[in-house]
């Protein structure tokens, strides 16, 4: 059995800092294995799912995809294999990450571009006008 960090769901979730809603979601997916239950009916949880927890956590902050951790974490368990296929996924989600900027930084200019509307009317107004058209 693995090595109990707590009396079940409520300390694994304040050891890795995801709510209790979120470890059930993903135990439901299978991204956390299920647990051992005390004879009570209690969860109990080893160290082995803080760490997984912690993985798909930081995982999920760097913005990874449910499907994408599931991957990241099958090559994790598999210490041995290379480099190749998480560093694909990285890229992929890097050019992502990078096309959403883009997309970004033109909204930002075109909010710029009609912003500071100084029309005493809504008439007049340059954002509904752009808005309008």
């Amino acid at each position: 059995m693995a090595e109990i960090i707590g009396r079940g769901i409520g300390a694994l979730s304040r050891q890795a800092g995801v709510k209790i809603e979120t470890i059930r979601y993903y135990e439901r997916i299978g991204l956390l294995p299920v647990p051992d239950r005390t004879p009570a009916g209690y969860r109990q949880y080893g160290a082995e799912h803080l760490r997984r927890l912690s993985f798909i956590r930081n995982g999920r902050t760097l913005g990874f995809s449910i499907e994408d951790i599931r991957a990241l974490l099958g090559l994790a368990e598999q210490p041995g294999q290379r480099c190749a296929d998480a560093d694909r996924l990285a890229s992929a989600h890097l050019a992502e990450v990078e096309r959403k900027i883009a997309e970004l930084e033109r909204l930002r200019d075109a909010l710029r571009a009609i912003g500071g509307c100084c029309a005493d009317r809504v008439a007049e107004c340059r954002i509904i006008d752009a808005l309008t058209r």
